[in-house]
């Protein structure tokens, strides 16, 4: 009996980085629970900067590029404008700066998009007065709830090896959301607005959800801290589309 009733042990959570990467995808809640603890966020921010290069690279590697513009500049009306000589000199000017311009991108893109999420989630929910949570603990939440993307980064690797990269759509390499599946010729802020609707964009919004439920477990729900993490990621989205539509 007394056997019966002594309580099962929690799963033992990792307060190494490298562990907690792996621990968000197959137990987030204590994963989270110990981020809160202990917060940390550069080992997820570094693989993002590093696969994201690699990603440019390569494409590069395999001679995407010239394809991927091509396309762009098909649906371009400032570039159909121009002579067949002007339209020449300007791809062959982007195919060369592209991968210059992507792995600068690769360095500055992750940490400034987790900081500047970290900041707004972090007012999100403390002016909400769902629970309290400082920057450095937002930062942390942020940072491991977007491993997911490097799951993504694997496959997208993966696809870059298996398929002739001039078949590639660069911008939705895993086709992972409803706007890889729209034609050439669809409008373009239907393209933008399917394409955030991405299931590892909601992956992110769940994770991000238990982790900071976790900052305040007694007052904060996983439903309430899902409602409050949604509707950033729902604004940003319209102003996404709205300037895709405004400008296309």
């Amino acid at each position: 009996m007394a056997d019966a009733a002594t309580p099962t042990p929690a799963p033992a959570t990792s307060d190494n980085s490298f562990g907690r990467v792996f621990g968000v995808l197959f137990s987030p809640k204590p994963t989270f629970e110990s981020i809160v603890r202990r917060p940390t966020w550069i080992v997820p921010v570094i693989l993002g900067c590093i696969f994201f290069i690699a990603i440019v690279a390569i494409f590069t590697q395999r001679g995407g590029w010239a394809s991927f513009f091509e396309k762009q500049d098909a649906n371009s009306s400032r570039m159909q404008s121009m002579s067949r000589e002007d339209r020449e000199r300007t791809m062959d000017a982007q195919v060369k700066f592209a991968p210059t311009f992507g792995y600068v991108e690769g360095v500055i893109i992750p940490p400034i998009a987790a900081v500047v999420v970290a900041a707004v989630l972090m007012l999100v929910f403390n002016l909400s007065g769902a629970t309290r949570v400082d920057f450095k603990t937002s930062l942390g939440i942020v940072s491991y709830a977007w491993v997911p993307w490097l799951v993504h980064a694997i496959l997208s690797i993966l696809i870059l090896f298996l398929k002739d990269a001039s078949t590639v759509d660069l911008q939705n390499i895993v086709a992972s959301n409803p706007g890889a599946f729209l034609s050439d010729d669809a409008a373009k802020w239907l393209v933008s607005l399917l394409g955030s609707i991405d299931i590892f964009a909601i992956w992110t919004l769940a994770l991000l959800a238990i982790g900071y439920s976790a900052t305040n477990p007694k007052k904060l729900s996983f439903g309430k801290a899902f409602i409050l993490v949604t509707l950033p990621w729902i604004f940003f989205i319209a102003i996404k589309v709205g300037l895709t539509a405004a400008f296309s």
